[in-house]
């Protein structure tokens, strides 16, 4: 009797053509973050039942850029760069769910399908986008990680510009932001093949870091703008008040969450 293996599609005889292999994934990157306040009322909507807004700030949202190396436990991908190499652009709101706080990423976007197809499985919103964002280097024109170093950033879906920022940073800083800081709590979303029949896959998970390092976090002056779009809605979450700025290299490790709920939705 045959079987098909592999993680995802596509499934073969082999499973070597799956677009993502089995966790734990590994990810080495450089994040520009912006936090800021919008409308609360802005976050809110974009928060399923029983999501609710956090008691504190609950307008609180950040807007990170990052350049991600990404690879499974063999590492092979980091030899073969066009399968470990992509960026991407997300934002993350806070929300309470059971009188605990919880981060939540409501638009992302990246550059690659195998991104795409990780966001599928861990309730990640993932779209296809461009995104670019300077590179620091100790040597020649590009910036090092220093006080006074500047650094661009840009997001577009669809042919439109949605976001640009520059970011300058000042000073080594003890936090990072706080938005961001939190479990993350996703939903997992998948209508049925059946016309009518609602979803076949509804379940609100909760995933976080199995493991996290990092170099010393850089607090820095940002220039963020957003724009309108017909089939994006980031303007939406306007900015009122910047909170801070910040650039940080990252390493995490992923290997799975925890199912909070399952068949809330209906149909």
């Amino acid at each position: 009797m045959s079987s098909v293996r592999g993680y995802f599609h596509p499934k073969t005889a082999s499973g070597s053509s799956s677009l993502i292999p089995a966790p734990p994934w590994h990810y080495s990157g450089d994040l520009l973050t912006f936090e800021y306040r919008t409308d609360p009322e802005r976050v809110r909507e974009l928060l399923p039942d029983p999501l609710e807004l956090a008691a504190e700030d609950p307008g609180a949202v950040a807007l990170i850029w990052a350049d991600w190396q990404s690879c499974s436990a063999s590492r092979e991908e980091l030899l073969d760069p066009v399968r470990a190499q992509y960026k991407e652009a997300f934002v993350v709101v806070r929300c309470s769910y059971q009188g605990r706080t919880y981060s939540r990423c409501v638009y992302i976007w990246v550059d690659k399908d195998f991104a795409i197809a990780r966001g599928l499985h861990q309730g990640y919103p993932k779209k296809l986008g461009s995104i670019h964002q300077t590179r620091p280097h100790p040597y020649g024109p590009a910036p090092r990680v220093a006080a006074g170093a500047r650094f661009g950033a840009t997001l577009a879906a669809a042919d439109r510009r949605l976001a640009e920022a520059t970011f300058t940073l000042r000073e080594e800083s003890a936090t990072h932001g706080f938005v961001n800081g939190h479990p993350m709590i996703h939903n997992r979303w998948l209508p049925s093949v059946e016309k009518g029949k609602g979803l076949a896959l509804d379940e609100l998970v909760e995933t976080g870091a199995a493991s996290f390092e990092a170099g010393a976090a850089w607090a820095a002056d940002a220039e963020v703008s957003l724009f309108e779009s017909p089939t994006e809605e980031l303007a939406r979450l306007e900015i009122r008040e910047p909170i801070g700025a910040y650039f940080r290299q990252v390493g995490v490790v992923w290997d799975g969450g925890r199912l909070l709920e399952t068949g809330m939705t209906g149909t």
